[in-house]
């Protein structure tokens, strides 16, 4: 915010009593603030007149207690600017040395702190290995690109194997649906007959449905929960590379070495061939057997 600009917002939420900005702001009918307790305060010192109605301060207008109105706006206002004054406060206090109160443009790689020229001929740094802030901040991108790189290719492979889980969904259960439909068929001609074998062989099937789609279905969950902390680490890793250069170099390493760790659960497969479904000639053979019975 332009100093001049916050000079001019300080001067207009300043209250003529105190001097400070303003607690809890209270209005007069002139259109002049003061704090509540300043102008309470005010009034039990100032000279009250026979209508019992005081004079503001400022202007010397007359008032009466009961037309003080509480300035919400003007609050939000003084609200808003202690904000920015903390906000400089502690971007002042990042900037420089806690210790030596001076500005840190240094690195020290053996401890992983950032500090100030002062640091570095200390006892606890002296000797160590130090790079200046902007190198060290380029090197650390580095390794954070190279992240990046990595979780986005992660990424790709996530979202070909989500690919791939729903091919083999819809695959299996066009293949379990077009067997069940063929059982009924074949078993529809002897329903009298063969009611309690269609109904195991179908029992088959439904378990088999049960198990593989149950499978894939906990695999597809395993995957989204694994895409949400692929997606949650390009997200940090992106706020990171954003970030200035102090703030990025204090746990950089953690999640660098954290991301790399990343590996990708694959899911269970179930072979396409081969498979025992009911065929026809068992059907005519049992059909045979129930015949001569």
């Amino acid at each position: 915010m332009d100093s001049e600009l916050l000079l001019n917002m300080k001067e207009e939420v300043t209250c003529p009593i105190c001097l400070e900005l303003l607690i809890e702001p209270l209005s007069l009918d002139c259109g002049h603030s003061f704090c509540q307790a300043c102008i309470s305060e005010n009034q039990k010192k100032s000279t009250i007149d026979q209508e019992g109605q005081s004079s503001c301060p400022v202007c010397r207008i007359t008032y009466q207690l009961e037309n003080l109105c509480p300035n919400r706006p003007l609050a939000n206002v003084v609200e808003r600017l202690r904000e920015v004054k903390l906000n400089q406060e502690e971007g002042q206090k990042v900037d420089h040395c806690e210790q030596h109160g001076e500005k840190l443009l240094l690195f020290c790689e053996e401890d992983g702190e950032v500090i100030c020229w002062l640091c570095e001929h200390s006892q606890k740094h002296r000797g160590h290995c130090t790079l200046l802030l902007e190198e060290a901040a380029q090197e650390c991108q580095k390794g954070l690109q190279r992240v990046l790189e990595q979780l986005r290719k992660h990424q790709q492979e996530v979202e070909q194997v989500e690919a791939y889980i729903s091919k083999e969904r819809t695959f299996w259960k066009d293949q379990i649906q077009s067997d069940r439909e063929n059982i009924q068929a074949k078993f529809g001609e002897l329903r009298d007959f063969l009611a309690s074998e269609e109904n195991k062989k179908l029992q088959i099937l439904d378990e088999e449905e049960k198990d593989i789609l149950n499978s894939l279905a906990e695999a597809k969950n395993e995957l989204d929960q694994h895409h949400v902390v692929v997606r949650m680490f390009i997200s940090d890793v992106e706020y990171w590379l954003q970030a200035p250069a102090i703030e990025m170099l204090q746990d950089v390493n953690g999640i660098i070495k954290l991301c790399e760790t990343l590996t990708l659960k694959k899911p269970k497969t179930f072979p396409k061939e081969q498979r025992k479904v009911f065929q026809v000639p068992h059907l005519k053979r049992l059909l045979q057997v129930l015949k001569h019975k």
